[in-house]
């Protein structure tokens, strides 16, 4: 029996986490597939590695090795990870090419839905030991046309002090630094929380085969996962980072935008800092 006190998240048991949570998100999608879509990307993505093949004369060791790899993704349940570190912020790229209001970036693969509610001003659930610099993060909710919208939803999660995610870590209470905020009649909310730490993507499986037989790094930079949402406008989902954060400039995940990065300041108690940042959304 492993002991609970130096239990450590491994790149298998977040993996089967992060695919649970995507299963449950695609039993209540009722999208229809349309055959000629898959058609055109299906065939335009093989053509894409046939090309690749015949530029490079891909090896059978090297087919082999691929089909290897590829076999262990689904056996370390990394699809998720896989894809949300390197495609998905070019879906998201094409999916908001046309919004006026805040810019999105990268959902991950480790967000929950139905965290908490929270009023308006409001801690979010942490342990009483919780560590990192306290940090109060506000600001108002908007339409594009300047006019608050009451009681929109600020949806947050983010990574502890150490880099870990609640539910996809051993640990963790439940629903630490999770929560759904409700702002106030003009839009506006407060959210104490911890400043988060940069941290690694899971190296222990296949993901992190890759990276290290290409020689890259696995860090992304510090960062809060946002959703925004109000009646009659586009949900945006972002996340936030800290300027002069280690790998600010150099993500794994190619998610940071210029428009995303916050300048906390010291509050002048302690250690603490805050930030202001507003959303604003588009019409539906």
């Amino acid at each position: 029996m492993t002991d609970i006190a130096t239990e450590k998240a491994t790149a298998a048991a977040s993996g089967a986490a992060a695919t649970e949570q995507f299963r449950s998100k695609q039993k209540s999608s009722q999208t229809a597939v349309d055959t000629q879509r898959v058609d055109i990307l299906v065939t335009e993505l093989l053509t894409a590695a046939h090309d690749i093949i015949r530029r490079h004369k891909v090896t059978y060791a090297e087919y082999d090795a691929l089909k290897s790899w590829l076999i262990r993704v689904g056996e370390d349940g990394e699809w998720p990870l896989f894809l949300d570190v390197w495609a998905e912020h070019v879906v998201e790229e094409v999916a908001n090419e046309n919004r006026e209001g805040t810019k999105g970036t990268i959902e991950g693969p480790y967000y929950v839905p139905d965290a908490p509610a929270l009023s308006a001003e409001a801690t979010l659930p942490m342990r009483k030991d919780e560590a990192g610099t306290p940090l109060l993060f506000q600001g108002q909710v908007r339409a594009v046309d300047g006019s608050p919208l009451p009681a929109a939803k600020v949806e947050i999660w983010q990574a502890d002090d150490e880099g870990y995610y609640s539910q996809f870590a051993p640990n963790l209470p439940e629903w630490n630094l999770r929560g759904t905020v409700i702002a106030d009649e003009t839009g506006h909310f407060k959210i104490h929380t911890i400043q988060p730490a940069p941290y690694q993507i899971p190296t222990d499986g296949a993901c992190g085969q890759l990276i290290a037989a290409a020689g890259w790094h696995p860090w992304r930079p510090a960062h809060l996962h946002l959703k925004a949402s109000a009646p009659g406008h586009q949900l945006i989902t972002t996340q936030l980072y800290f300027r002069g954060g280690d790998y600010v400039d150099d993500d794994i995940a190619t998610a940071v935008k210029p428009e995303l990065i916050l300048d906390p300041k010291p509050t002048g108690h302690g250690d603490d800092h805050e930030v202001t940042y507003d959303f604003v959304l588009d019409k539906a």
